[in-house]
């Protein structure tokens, strides 16, 4: 199974809640850790987020780059994505070991968020809808559902009302706004309990995002 190294921000407080937060294509575990004092979340119920950074990986869309990747995309179209089926249920382990780590540590799984953005939010829900623990909440920013065929066979009655929250940008020329609402809509059918927003901006994140996840975040941990 793959280890995956990772940045660990963590509480004044001892921790009573996880937030895992898997980053996209091509980037690392750095790319969101600027993010944290901006959710401006309580601080006397500490959260732990980790950072996990993804293995490196030939890309075929990256033009057969080396980059980190939790799965090879060889192809972005209106048709669909077109993604490594085996390295994403890899990944899937991968990610679940973090989780399994803390609860390990301590951490109910109830009071562990998976958050991701782009491919990440992919990995959020591919893992998080497939856990045999109830969460506390799955993130999805500027992401898409992956194996979504796959979905309906392998989810878990553990996660099925768990919160899902889809934040995506109007403007988004990497995974476009209506390809994100065909998963938000399979997800709906599936009567998943998720929320979806949308906001002016293209593949990125933006502070009314922001400010919507540190509400987010206080609801689902049950933080005062």
């Amino acid at each position: 199974m793959i280890m995956l190294d990772k940045i660990e921000i963590n509480p004044k407080n001892t921790p009573a809640a996880s937030v895992i937060w898997l980053h996209g294509l091509g980037a690392d575990g750095h790319d969101f850790i600027n993010i944290v004092p901006q959710l401006a979340l309580p601080e006397k119920q500490g959260v732990r987020f980790i950072f996990p950074h993804a293995p490196l990986r030939q890309v075929t869309l990256a033009q057969g780059a080396s980059i980190r990747a939790w799965f090879d995309i060889t192809s972005l179209s209106v048709a669909g994505i077109n993604s490594d089926e085996k390295a994403i249920y890899a990944s899937q382990k991968a990610i679940e070991a973090l989780i399994e780590q803390e609860i390990a540590r301590g951490i109910p799984s109830q009071n562990i968020v998976l958050a991701g953005f782009s491919q990440g939010g992919a990995m959020a829900l591919q893992c998080g809808l497939r856990y045999p623990q109830t969460l506390a909440g799955i993130l999805v920013l500027s992401g898409f559902l992956p194996l979504a065929d796959n979905l309906k066979a392998e989810k878990t009655l553990a996660n099925q009302n768990t919160p899902i929250l889809m934040l995506h940008g109007e403007l988004d020329n990497v995974i476009p706004l209506p390809w994100a609402k065909v998963s938000y809509q399979k997800l709906f059918e599936l009567n998943y309990n998720i929320e979806w927003q949308d906001y002016c901006m293209q593949h990125t994140v933006c502070e009314d995002e922001i400010v919507t996840i540190g509400l987010w975040l206080r609801q689902v941990l049950k933080m005062i």
